[in-house]
């Protein structure tokens, strides 16, 4: 059943971007483990039957609205839900950098967000003058972000040097996370440089990319001087959605889809993946990695940080 859209007086808007941090500052939004809605702890036994107490992460559903219109239900930790909303329309190519947004209203009793524009979205005008199934209306989002994919030009002149790569890994496998403290999420970094600048989380690794996006979106953040680091694999996925954040280097720690890696050689996307410590395969775009670093005494990464399980 539809949920209903909420009416004007039950929550205040929420005026988009109002208290994000302009300034490209380190770690300028990160994860908060210490925030007791996001972890639950429960009881349990270990492997000798012994009594044990886990902290586990919570995910809650949020629907989505575009203006009158409900677009999807997610399942989320809900940490930061208007970025998540703005970052997943803004991904879904149903908002465009035109698109003015007016209002985000995010009402956690009822567990949904809205989003309200200025006037109508082409998503909107597409699906007046169509009649679709499920299917056909994934058909038609997916063509339209294909299109924005194809038609994006990185930046030629973007670079990583090793030494931010190294710096960027140790800093980021460091930080206090969701992660250390409950497992169950993966994160995902924007950066600049050796500068970890945006760290979100989710228990789907598209919803930490869409938090990402969303800020981006709200806050007039450039993706083509930046580097994007996921803790997932660099599926077709990310790869498309870094390519629609116009990101021009996508690291991760885990490894490659083989269509993933044909989508970034299409348009000229550096592709890192298993990096860990000192260790990385470069497989598009090898050209923008500057091997500044010396090899031999980079650290490799201590047990302790290998990112296999919550403490």
């Amino acid at each position: 059943m539809a949920t209903a859209e909420p009416t004007q007086d039950q929550q205040a808007p929420i005026k988009p971007g109002a208290d994000a941090p302009r300034a490209e500052t380190e770690f300028a939004v990160m994860p908060n483990p210490d925030d007791p809605r996001l972890t639950e702890k429960v009881p349990g036994i270990d492997q000798d039957g012994q009594p044990v107490t886990a902290s586990v992460t919570v995910e809650r559903p949020l629907t989505l609205f575009l203006n009158g219109r409900e677009i999807v239900t997610m399942m989320t930790i809900c940490d930061y839900p208007e970025y998540l909303a703005v970052g997943y329309l803004v991904n879904q190519n149903m908002l465009k950098p035109g698109d003015v947004i007016t209002e985000i209203e995010y009402d956690e009793d009822l567990e949904l967000v809205v989003v309200r524009t200025e006037g109508e979205t082409d998503f909107e005008e597409k699906l007046k003058k169509k009649t679709l199934t499920s299917g056909c209306a994934q058909g038609t989002v997916f063509g339209d972000v294909m299109e924005k994919f194809e038609s994006v030009d990185l930046s030629p002149e973007a670079a990583i040097k090793t030494s931010w790569l190294y710096s960027l890994t140790k800093k980021i496998n460091t930080a206090p996370s969701l992660y250390l403290e409950a497992g169950a999420i993966h994160g995902c970094v924007l950066c600049k440089e050796d500068r970890p600048l945006l760290y979100m989380e989710d228990v789907g690794r598209h919803n930490a990319v869409d938090k990402i996006a969303g800020f981006m979106f709200l806050n007039g953040w450039s993706g083509r001087d930046k580097i994007f680091y996921t803790t997932g694999r660099l599926t077709s996925e990310m790869v498309i959605k870094t390519v629609q954040m116009e990101i021009p280097i996508l690291v991760s720690r885990s490894g490659f889809t083989a269509w993933g890696v044909d989508l970034a050689k299409q348009v000229g996307l550096t592709l890192i993946g298993r990096a860990r410590g000192k260790r990385f395969v470069a497989l598009a775009g090898e050209g923008r990695i500057e091997f500044d670093a010396d090899h031999g005494r980079a650290e490799d990464e201590p047990e302790h940080l290998k990112r296999k399980g919550s403490r």
